[in-house]
Parts: structure tokens; sequence; C-alpha cells
């Protein structure tokens, strides 16, 4: 109770805006462009441009509603892209599989190794981790997972991506890197098949920050929606070059994917590709920054709905 209140007490406005856009939310036979358009009233004030988007934002919308690739699907169901990335950049940078399966209940735990990760492959947020299968609260798990399979994340923002994907749960194997307290999340942001800039974040779990960086390791004085941090300095990772070569390589057919990375052991390990940053909801700080990287993203000419 203590931590819902903390979180009201520092951010009483995004708390505010999240509850008018959860009851928005809720009228899901809505038109998209109508919904988006509220939405996007809601959290930024002001009316969405469409006609002649500039922002990353701005764009962001454009793409949900007038950019349907179907490949985008299989990309973010999280278990068919692990077959997608392996014909692109080889499958040992696919963090491996142990099962998937339509339900919770049909999950064979015994055939799993003490530690593991459950996740649902078509949303964001549902996944649960066994660090010891021995402490591993079951019906807890159950829950979270089997609420998150009922729930169709298209609807939340209108991703386009998101709405034919069929909810599945998959255990993979649980990463970790004895040397690191954090593993850290590297966020390629790729526009029209290159690399522009490097997002990380850390402290996810306590007070969420995000440092941005140039794909040379500049640190950038910037930040998208979670406060930066200029004394925080990140190393750069030795399988930097490495990493942006697989980014560029995985998006090179779309106009604008992020491509997720872990590493581990000095290892490569692909994360999951996400079209639509924040749902093209978050907020940048100094406000160019988001002018900038929509200038980055060239639209195509043509619509493909």
């Amino acid at each position: 109770m203590e931590g819902i209140i903390e979180k009201i007490r520092k951010h009483p406005d995004r708390i505010w805006k999240g509850s008018r856009r959860r009851l928005l939310y809720l009228r899901k036979g809505m038109d998209d462009e109508t919904y988006l358009k509220k939405a996007w009233r809601i959290e930024f004030g002001k009316e969405l441009e469409l006609q002649n988007p500039k922002t990353f934002n701005e764009k962001l919308q454009w793409l949900k509603l007038y950019y349907h690739d179907p490949l985008m699907t299989d990309f973010v169901d999280k278990y068919k892209a692990k077959k997608c990335v392996a014909k692109i950049i080889g499958e040992e940078y696919v963090i491996p599989t142990y099962g998937v399966w339509d339900h919770f209940d049909d999950i064979d735990f015994e055939k799993l190794p003490r530690q593991f990760v459950l996740k649902c492959n078509h949303d964001s947020g549902g996944v649960v981790i066994c660090k010891d299968k021995k402490n591993f609260d079951y019906a807890a798990a159950r829950k979270k997972l089997e609420k998150s399979m009922k729930r169709n994340f298209y609807y939340a923002g209108r991703e386009w991506a998101y709405k034919n994907v069929r909810p599945k749960i998959l255990a993979e194997k649980y990463m970790e890197d004895s040397s690191e307290e954090d593993l850290k999340d590297y966020k390629i942001f790729n526009f029209n098949g290159k690399a522009k800039l490097i997002q990380v974040d850390y402290d996810r779990f306590s007070d969420h920050k995000r440092n941005l960086y140039t794909p040379e390791w500049k640190y950038i004085d910037g930040s998208i929606q979670y406060p930066n941090h200029p004394e925080i300095k990140i190393p750069e990772p030795e399988q930097l070059k490495e990493m942006i070569g697989l980014a560029e390589r995985l998006s090179e057919r779309f106009p604008h994917v992020r491509t997720d990375f872990y590493i581990v052991k000095g290892k490569i390990y692909f994360g999951e590709m996400t079209f639509y940053h924040g749902s093209g909801m978050e907020h940048f700080h100094p406000e160019p920054l988001g002018r900038r990287m929509g200038d980055w993203l060239r639209l195509p000419d043509k619509k493909i709905v």
C-alpha cells in the first residue's frame, strides 16, 4: 500500500492520465483512429497530427494505422520470433526454449529445470521468473499468466502488430550473468535499417532509469519517459559492433523497429523486437529529441493496410 501511495505522490499526473486511458481502453468497439486521437489528447493535451506527422511519437501512430506488414505479427510473437530471428542471424543468438503451451495447467513442471522463465508470447509484462522450483509460487504464477492469456495486447494502444497473435505460454532458459547485479537490456532503435540510438535500462525494479547513447557509444544528454543519470557510467560493451550489425540485419525490412539484446558472459542473446516504442506515448526531454528521432523515421510512400 505504501508503494502505491508513493507512486501517486511522485507522479500524480501520470496516474491520472493512466486512469483515463484505462477507461478509454474499455471502449473496444471504437475505431483505431478515433481511439488513438482520444488517447493522444489525454496524454499530450493536444490534437494528433496524422496528415503531416513530424515527431517520432506521431509517426508511430501513423504506422499503427497505415503500415501493416504481415511479418510484423510473427516478430512480435515471442515464440515465432525466435524462429524468424534464427533464420536471419543464427540460432546461437536465440535464448533456448523448453516448451510452449496453450494453458498454464498444460505445463509439465517436472520436465523443467530448477530455474526458468515463463512468459506470454503476445503481450508486455506477462512474465514470471523461477529461480528455484522448491520456492516457486505456482498459484501466483498461474493467476498472473492466465490473466495475461485473456488479454489482447492490441487494444491497449491499438498496436496493430499484436492484433492477431494467438496467446501461448512459453518457458525459456533463465539468463543471468554472475558478473552483474542487474542484467542490462540494450535496446537499439533502427530507422530504415540503420541503428541510430541505443537505450540502456537499469534499476528497473527500484527507481527506473534510462541512459541513451549513439551507436559510437557517446552519451546523449536526453531522456525518454524515465530519467537519465549522467553520473552513471555504463561501459561500452565489447560486443557493440556485432550487436549493431545484428540489429541492422533484423531491421532492414521495416521503416522502424527497436531490437533488444542481452549480453550474458560475453555472449549476445536476442530479446525481442518492438515496433511501437512505449506505444508512441512516452515523453521526451528535451522535446527536440522526439523531433530529431522523427526526422530519422522515413515513412513509406504507400500505405499497407
